[in-house]
């Protein structure tokens, strides 16, 4: 029997990149692989795409190193800049693409000693209020010093990101980041990078040179009304299990820490080899999904570190060693963390290292 498996669907994967290329037939696309590729495995996802898509993004530089090691030549944005000098000869040696949102880290490239010119992305600020500055005097002082610095290859690039292309109540907010990100363009003679997953699908008017998919990439939705079968994508990731036991149980029986669970009847309860040890959500409410032998089974009681607890009914033929499908093909991980209160990309995140991983 198979421990909890995250199987890694390749076709999947390319699939939804023709998706994306296709909803914006214009634009070079920057896959977002920071978090591990979203708990997909940054490695594998980047070599099943190297030559599918035009660059690649990460949070950290430590992500772009390990890239980089493993032979990867594609560009590599660093979304989030870099955070002490100590990066910038890194920044330099692997020809790695920058934001920089703030005068310290201008004041850095021209202070620190490196090999050769190092690629950058001005980050401002269009309504997110997380990095890079929404004033316009100050971008220009930024832009000013980069332009004059013989360390940094021109054009500069202009980076953004939209904060609600993914949220209905928010249009008009929306169609102010985009507009306040244009009139910041303006002055500007780079390459632009500003449309997100949401954006990608929802807001045609934000496309920019280069996109940037993050979450849409891995088959999954944006959009609270939305699943990514919705916007004719494929889910990446399907983690699964097995049942190892299958247990009678008389009605009233409580079932498992807390007695969180009551059986409201006779009934057979299930036990699944997963757990929140191997990243499925704790907070899993008493009726959550999941799928086996075809039909959707509602989970019963807390979940364990390893293990959980499922209904099978009274008159369940499933079978030890039957498997079990805890989110992705046949089941959305979008409707299981809506049943969390959480979000999808909380949930793929947190599958743990002690899952094994199977790329096919």
């Amino acid at each position: 029997m198979e421990s909890v498996t995250a199987l890694i669907d390749k076709q999947a994967l390319i699939h939804n990149i023709k998706v994306i290329k296709n909803k914006a037939k214009d634009s070079k696309v920057i896959a977002v692989i920071k978090a591990n590729a979203y708990g997909h495995g940054a490695i594998a996802v980047a070599n099943a795409l190297k030559d599918k898509v035009e660059g690649f993004a990460v949070a950290r530089i430590g992500e772009a190193m390990d890239l980089r090691r493993d032979g990867i030549k594609n560009p590599i944005f660093l979304l989030e800049g870099f955070y002490n000098d100590d990066d910038l000869p890194f920044i330099s040696k692997y020809d790695l693409y920058t934001a920089v949102n703030t005068m310290e880290q201008v004041e850095a490239i021209e202070r620190v000693p490196f090999s050769k010119p190092i690629h950058v992305w001005v980050q401002v600020d269009i309504g997110m209020h997380r990095l890079g500055s929404n004033d316009k005097a100050t971008i220009a002082k930024i832009k000013s010093r980069l332009e004059k610095c013989d360390k940094v290859i021109k054009p500069l690039g202009l980076l953004s990101h939209l904060s609600v292309a993914d949220t209905p109540a928010e249009v008009e907010y929306n169609k102010t980041q985009i507009s306040n990100f244009f009139e910041f363009a303006k002055d500007m003679h780079g390459d632009l990078c500003l449309t997100n997953s949401a954006g990608i699908f929802d807001w045609e008017n934000s496309h920019t040179q280069w996109i940037r998919p993050g979450i849409v990439m891995y088959g999954i939705s944006p959009f609270e009304d939305r699943t990514g079968e919705d916007l004719g994508l494929k889910p990446v990731m399907t983690l699964k299990s097995n049942l190892i036991a299958i247990n009678k149980v008389k009605k009233g029986d409580k079932i498992g820490y807390g007695a969180y669970y009551v059986a409201d009847r006779d009934t057979t309860i299930g036990i699944v080899s997963c757990g929140y040890g191997d990243g499925y959500p704790r907070t899993a409410p008493n009726g959550t999904p999941v799928l086996i032998n075809g039909r959707y089974v509602k989970t019963a009681g807390h979940v364990c570190m390893d293990m959980l607890f499922v209904d099978l009914g009274e008159n369940c033929t499933d079978k030890v060693g039957d498997e079990v499908i805890l989110w992705g093909k046949g089941l959305p991980v979008e409707k299981i963390s809506a049943l969390c209160n959480t979000i999808p990309y909380e949930l793929i995140c947190h599958v743990m290292p002690r899952v094994d991983f199977v790329f096919g």
